[in-house]
């Protein structure tokens, strides 16, 4: 039996002696390449954790101590080491989920996905502790790929150093990266403390013995008067002097917590110690970790551009991808035109928050370097400076994932919008992201971005839309502008049939009279961005069942188009389908313009039910939830046959009586296949 399957659990860690942890080390690098790469998934954040994730769990115990991972993408060792080892069904539907999971194991605390967090969790969790009386349980976080360029983490900082006697461990997990290399001033303050320390340095100052002989002498030095008050000023800054020369971790002491380290964060030994050390004072201590992401796999660290933070389903030997698909993906076209864009622009300057190569700002990184910030995990930070920008002559673009959004919401809204600032945010894996998860879906944009006064918000339906639309977007100087896609490929183009006067596209006229326009029509379908494809098959299905349909893209969806208003007041019914969530989203938003213009026509909201959709693809989570071209037309044709709410409107008898109600008597002349039946009331 290997090492790895004689752990089923933390407790089952203690017995083993120093061969036995590096060979289990040896064996977990293994089971993480083997599984992952047939998978996909976070691989090199993993690979770098190892020894570190075994010292958390042989030093503390959990979960009578709570593990707090930041961000939970580098849990796989975590979840091996508390028993879960069915990594063949990882981030797949029903599977082992990619992060931290309650309904998984009692050890899981933490899990949303959103980095930077976590800190603020362990001042709430170890609050909770002591209020409670639980004074002998530990609160532990691991945070590293970049969580702590995020100003949330510091502002729990802040509030745990407050109180010496609070139980919490902050491992600092410094692999000098978050998705490609860590930026900012903290990051450089990290590197500085890369020089190695004795360990017997740490273990004086974290008995707590040191602080109560520190403490004593700076009390008897106070009440001598003052001469020993500028006594004990005079050695408090030649010791805050030497402590800076000598260990400079000041940035953590400044805040009044304890600082272990650095230590090799693959030395398992050096780790023990140290995290025992922390344990042992029993206030808040920092311990900092230098660790190698993608450790112990070679293609993982000749990958410069981010050694592997996540793949798909790659070859374990080679580390190349084993996928055949040359389509075209959302992020690439948008890479490609804001590239082009820069080079026509002197004006546009890019913006991300620690993800680069993701959100597809590397080609004009490459062509102008001094164009693009990263400002690191620091969203609300990323749109509060872009208003400053534009205020000063710019236009920027900020790139960011949808989910990631929701962070700097306040900032878009009161510090853009408010101030009416030439801002274009592009939102990369809108709607159903898939195998990540509740915290990566970016299905809230479209409710939230609606609220948000004189936002022109954008939503492409294949490559030449989103190039168009991006154009269309930064030109734009006195209101913010949203561009947003989906995660994937970009599939083929839809063409349009026409263009109407304010810019809406009219894809398709299905069925009623031969499907010529000025036609009375049944089903206007409204499409949201991406889902063009699914309207059109909804479109088809219906006129196989004689029910005609008008398919119409906004491309901008907000404001609300006044040709979709027109349309509206054309038809019998009108079906908004969006890949965000029904609440509040455009087809809520389109039903109040109408309202407002006295069109009555009924409207059904298509999308996204309020709720956490867990991981599975694309296409699953989609149909999980009833997002689906057969459902859709199904619950169409209902509505207008008058058997499900929202009924479509009575089509009139031309120059006689309104059909009677469902299920009653034609009038006389009338062919029953010639019309609906008018929907029942009541």
């Amino acid at each position: 039996m290997s090492a790895l399957e004689r752990v089923s659990g933390p407790e089952d860690l203690n017995g083993l002696g120093r061969a036995e942890l590096t060979e289990l080390a040896a064996e977990i690098r293994d089971f993480l390449v083997r599984h992952v790469s047939a998978t996909g998934g976070h691989l090199g954040p993993n690979l770098g954790v190892v020894e570190l994730t075994l010292g958390v769990h042989r030093v503390f115990d959990s979960p009578r101590d709570s593990l707090v991972f930041d961000t939970g993408h580098q849990s796989y060792v975590h979840k091996l080491l508390t028993g879960r080892k069915n990594f063949e069904t990882l981030r797949q539907e029903g599977g082992l989920s990619g992060y931290p999971d309650r309904a998984e194991s009692v050890h899981d605390i933490v899990e949303s996905s959103h980095a930077s967090s976590s800190l603020s969790w362990a001042d709430g969790i170890s609050r909770g502790y002591s209020m409670t009386g639980q004074t002998d349980r530990h609160t532990v976080v691991v945070v590293g790929d970049g969580a702590l360029t995020g100003g949330m983490a510091w502002e729990a900082v802040n509030n745990i150093a407050s109180d010496r006697d609070r139980k919490v461990v902050i491992v600092v997990n410094d692999n000098g990266r978050s998705y490609a290399p860590t930026v900012g001033g903290f990051a450089n303050h990290l590197a500085e403390l890369q020089a190695s320390v004795q360990q017997g340095v740490d273990a004086v100052r974290t008995d707590r013995r040191y602080e109560q002989t520190l403490d004593s002498v700076k009390n008897r030095l106070k009440r001598s008067g003052p001469v020993g008050e500028m006594l004990y000023r005079g050695l408090h800054g030649m010791k805050q002097g030497i402590k800076d020369v000598v260990v400079p971790q000041g940035i953590f002491e400044d805040l009044g917590m304890k600082y272990v380290g650095p230590v090799d964060g693959h030395d398992l030994e050096a780790v023990e110690q140290a995290l025992g050390n922390a344990k042992n004072y029993g206030g808040p201590v920092i311990v900092h970790a230098i660790t190698e992401k993608g450790h112990g796999y070679a293609p993982a660290i000749a990958n410069e551009d981010d050694q592997f933070h996540a793949v798909g389903v790659i070859d374990p030997v080679t580390g190349r991808s084993t996928a055949t698909s040359s389509e075209r993906s959302w992020t690439a076209v948008f890479r490609d035109e804001i590239a082009r864009i820069a080079d026509e622009r002197e004006d546009v300057v890019g913006i991300t928050g620690a993800m680069l190569i993701p959100v597809g700002l590397q080609k004009m990184q490459a062509a102008h370097p001094d164009r693009v910030v990263d400002v690191g995990i620091a969203e609300q930070h990323a749109i509060a400076m872009a208003a400053g920008m534009a205020y000063g002559g710019l236009h920027p673009v900020v790139a960011l994932y949808a989910t990631f959004l929701n962070r700097g919401f306040d900032q878009l809204l009161m510090d853009v919008a408010l101030h009416r600032a030439g801002v274009t945010v592009v939102l990369d894996r809108a709607g159903v992201t898939g195998p990540d998860g509740p915290s990566h879906h970016g299905m809230w944009d479209l409710a939230l971005l609606q609220i948000v006064p004189g936002l022109h918000l954008a939503a492409p339906r294949d490559e030449p839309t989103l190039v168009e639309e991006l154009r269309e977007a930064v030109a734009v100087d006195d209101a913010p502008t949203v561009v947003r896609y989906p995660k994937g490929s970009v599939g083929e183009p839809v063409p349009a049939l026409e263009r109407l006067a304010d810019g809406v596209d009219v894809l398709a006229r299905r069925g009623g009279e031969g499907g010529t326009e000025g036609a009375r029509r049944d089903v206007l379908l409204v499409s949201v961005g991406a889902m063009s494809g699914l309207a059109l098959d909804v479109a088809e299905r219906l006129e196989a069942h004689g029910v005609s349909a008008t398919v119409v893209d906004p491309r901008w969806v907000l404001p609300v188009p006044g040709s979709v208003i027109e349309l509206a007041a054309q038809h019998r019914i009108v079906v908004v389908v969006e890949d965000g969530v029904r609440a509040g989203g455009i087809g809520s938003r389109i039903r109040q313009e109408m309202r407002a213009a006295g069109v009555d026509t009924a409207l059904n909201e298509v999308g996204l039910p309020t709720q956490f959709l867990h991981h599975g693809s694309r296409s699953q989570v989609l149909d999980r939830v009833g997002l689906t071209a057969q459902r859709v037309a199904q619950d169409t044709l209902a509505s207008v046959l008058g058997t499900r709410v929202p009924y479509a409107r009575p089509v009139p008898v031309d120059g006689g009586p309104e059909l009677p109600e469902a299920g009653g008597t034609l009038p006389d002349g009338v062919e029953p296949e010639a019309r609906l039946p008018r929907p029942r009331r009541g």
